[in-house]
């Protein structure tokens, strides 16, 4: 009995221990908690706020930690060294996964292959720093104790590019796809991999444990080999097992458990080799296991997916609050003039340096000097592995608090204007491109006619096909029709993305949309091979959510400088051939592609037009009408159709609507007009010079038909509209906008889709005739262009 009460009572007393442990451990789990939420709500908000200046989410974080950290209860609590020193370990295993992530982003074969003008741009800018760095620094007094060995150190960091930013702030600001875009992005890769590899080198032959004293030639041979060993293996073993790992979970399945721990596993022992073995340095390490590891493959895409989301959700926010424990306000120094030498001169440094060498080589190279100026300005951009350096400095002594925190407002000054730069360089792109009217009727008749036309589905098919048959025109210049799906982003759907390379490249692996996909693909494969005579037909799709769909076929629309958009009705014709309910999200993607439309836009009503099997040539297998009333909506409106005229299996008749002056309606209505606008006047002039030449190339030629209705009011208009019914298998209208003419006053009132326009709205009215197709046409709004800038634009 003794010796069970002997043997319990130490297990009694642990559990007891454990239980106060824990006890005691939940307030403090707590309180981290809420403080970690507390820093993401407040980086969200700020970054909010910052959004309208096109500031990066890097300047938000920022903000927050240092002001954060300096809040005066908050820094009591840092004082205790537990918390320090759990800080700085979270950075030092944060920074491991930045690393590695950036060299998996980074091509080392740039280094190797032939000059371009990017690494000339790039060396040119990292000697000159470099050189003002190495002479300046010694007289900047930032170290405690200045050497050869940190002078060196300090030019190497300044000559530095965080391109992850830089890369960050291009693409965000939608010059990407420009050609200065994606050549600073393309330069600012080679100066953050040429500077990150003279760090490497550095650590080869300082020995950070020691004070980063230079280690014997036996430890600098040691850790060449390791490295070497390490290098050799993630290059060529890495493959191999990807290989492998990739073809027993193929695209569209989960990846198996035990196949993806053993990825992580094996790319974690790699990434360990030197630091275990050599002592070499963990983050450095992690850079060059991910640099010459393979980028291919569903697992460094996954990798590379799920550390970045890793680092932006959970790790920045905590990384700059770690910089701001560090950043001390009342330890800065600002009444000492030596503070603001040591914050500005490293910027100037920075600035400095890069705006010459990308002068000089851009004056070398032929580039415009306010464009090299700008990229010299872009290229001088730090981030995050900056800040890092700065703190660890300081918390090794080897730099006071104070020039720590003036080398971190240097590095926040270099991304606060970045912004400033891309606008301005936007600003002399819009000065430099004349404004193009992408619009039907001011095209012209040499250069190819260029359709966005966009499909929800295989039942779009047949309509989309014939409407590329009537638009053909002739076969030279010919016609381009970009075949886009309209795929609304589900979670299922999300779930079976790929991300590939660069910015836009996403495979979609679900079974449905594929299928659905190569249905509509082979469809019109089989037309075009059968007689697609000037006719290209390439696919696209605009996958997104619901709400951000426009955006997206906004883009695809700038993108490749099509003239016309053309979207399908969201109600789908039934086998009654009455339109059905429809989906609600796509008539709200119609309605704001209407308003941030780059182009000419239509919708098409398909109430009979897919139900023709195909097009003839030989016969007339088509009776269309264009409605002609007036405004730039309805030329838009007759511009197409007199590509339709072209074809001989469509007969087309032109019905112009003009007010009737002479009858008593008429007369009764003049007096009550308004007197006409100077703008007014213009329009009804260009609407008769238009329709001038219109009538002179078609319809004097006897090729189409034409008729004239003389009405009085908006009544008389809407009973003629109903009059047609039957008569017609295609309406071609204009949407006309919400500028109401007499013909049309009022007609607004009653619209069941005010995005059809009044006469578009009648003509597709469920009381209307089941088997007449519309097609209403809205001209590009000019005043929409002046509002942004072609991704791809040229200005150097």
């Amino acid at each position: 009995m003794a010796l069970a009460m002997n043997t319990s009572m130490p297990v009694v007393m642990f559990n007891q221990d454990c239980r106060t442990v824990l006890t005691m451990s939940i307030p403090y789990i707590a309180f981290y908690g809420l403080g970690y939420m507390l820093t993401v709500f407040l980086c969200n908000a700020i970054y909010t706020l910052l959004r309208r200046f096109s500031q990066p989410r890097i300047i938000s974080e920022f903000i927050v930690g240092l002001m954060l950290a300096n809040v005066l209860f908050i820094r009591t609590w840092l004082y205790s060294e537990e918390i320090i020193k759990t800080l700085n370990n979270i950075a030092d295993f944060g920074m491991v996964f930045y690393m590695f992530v950036l060299g998996l982003e980074i091509d080392p074969h740039t280094l190797i292959k032939p000059p371009s003008r990017e690494s000339k741009v790039a060396v040119a800018g990292m000697f000159s720093t470099l050189v003002i760095a190495f002479c300046v620094s010694p007289f900047i007094h930032i170290a405690h104790y200045p050497t050869l060995r940190f002078d060196i150190a300090f030019a190497v960091m300044t000559i530095g590019t965080a391109s992850p930013v830089l890369a960050r702030i291009i693409t965000d600001l939608k010059i990407g796809k420009s050609d200065i875009g994606r050549f600073v992005v393309a330069t600012g890769v080679l100066s953050d991999l040429v500077c990150t590899l003279l760090i490497c080198v550095g650590f080869i032959i300082f020995d950070p444990v020691k004070s980063y004293e230079t280690r014997n030639a036996f430890d600098i041979t040691r850790v060449i080999l390791t490295l070497i060993f390490e290098i050799g293996v993630a290059a060529k073993l890495t493959p191999l097992i990807m290989i492998w790992v990739n073809s027993e979970n193929p695209e569209g399945k989960p990846i198996k458990g035990s196949h993806l721990v053993l990825s992580v596993a094996y790319v974690v022992i790699v990434c360990g080799i030197s630091p275990v073995i050599a002592g070499y340095n963990s983050m450095l390490s992690a850079f060059l296991g991910g640099l010459f590891m393979p980028r291919e493959g569903r697992i460094a895409k996954m990798m590379t997916s799920k550390l970045n989301y890793f680092l932006t959700v959970f790790f920045y926010p905590i990384f700059f609050f770690w910089m701001g424990a560090v950043s001390e306000f009342r330890r800065f120094g600002a009444s000492r003039m030596g503070t603001w030498s040591r914050l500005f001169l490293p910027f100037l440094i920075a600035t400095v340096g890069k705006i010459m060498g990308t002068v000089v080589s851009g004056v070398m190279l032929g580039f415009h000097w306010p464009e090299s100026v700008a990229i010299g300005l872009l290229l001088t951009v730090k981030g995050h592995f900056h800040v890092y350096l700065a703190v660890v400095a300081a918390n090794n002594k080897f730099i006071s608090v104070s020039s720590s925190m003036a080398l971190l407002f240097a590095i926040f000054l270099t991304i606060i204007y970045a912004p400033m730069v891309v606008a301005n360089i936007i600003a002399r792109a819009r000065k430099r491109s004349p404004t193009q009217r992408m619009a039907l009727q001011w095209l012209d008749t040499s250069v190819e006619l260029r359709i966005l036309l966009c499909v929800h589905g295989p039942q779009n098919t047949n309509a989309s096909i014939n409407f590329i048959e009537i638009s053909r025109g002739t076969s030279n210049p010919g016609i381009v029709v970009h075949l886009t799906d309209m795929i609304e982003l589900t979670d299922k759907i999300a779930a079976s993305l790929v991300h590939g390379q660069g910015a836009d490249a996403v495979t979609v692996t679900d079974k449905d949309v594929i299928d659905t996909r190569d249905q509509i693909t082979q469809a019109a494969r089989v037309y075009v091979e059968e007689d697609g005579d000037g006719i290209g037909v390439e696919r696209m799709l605009a996958l997104a959510p619901i709400n951000n769909m426009h955006q997206d076929i906004c883009i695809l629309a700038e993108d490749l400088m099509v003239s016309l958009i053309v979207l399908p009705f969201h109600k789908d014709r039934q086998p009654d051939g009455r339109l059905g309910v429809g989906h609600s999200g796509f008539r709200h993607v119609n309605r704001k592609v209407l308003r941030h439309a780059p182009c000419s836009i239509g919708i098409l009503v398909d109430r009979g037009l897919g139900s023709i099997q195909r097009i003839s040539r030989s016969s007339i297998s088509l009776n269309a009408a264009v409605i002609f009333i007036g405004g730039k909506d309805d030329r838009e409106a007759l511009a197409y159709a007199g590509r339709v005229a072209r074809h001989t299996g469509v007969k087309l008749t032109v019905v112009r609507f003009l007010l009737d002056t002479g009858t008593e309606a008429g007369s009764t209505q003049r007096p009550g007009r308004p007197r006409m606008h100077p703008e007014q006047e213009e329009e009804m002039k260009q609407d008769d010079e238009y329709f001038t030449d219109f009538y002179d190339r078609h319809v004097a030629g006897g090729r189409v038909s034409y008729s004239e209705k003389y009405l009085a009011n908006s009544s008389q208009t809407f009973s003629t509209l109903r009059s047609m019914e039957g008569q017609f298998s295609l309406f071609i209208v204009g949407r006309g906008g919400r500028a109401n003419t007499i013909l049309t006053a009022g007609m607004n009132d009653w619209e069941e889709c005010p995005e059809l326009g009044p006469v578009g709205d009648i003509l597709s009215a469920s009381d209307f005739s089941v088997a007449s197709s519309v097609l209403i046409i809205q001209q590009h709004n000019l005043r929409g262009e002046l509002d942004g800038l072609d991704d791809e634009f040229s200005i150097m």
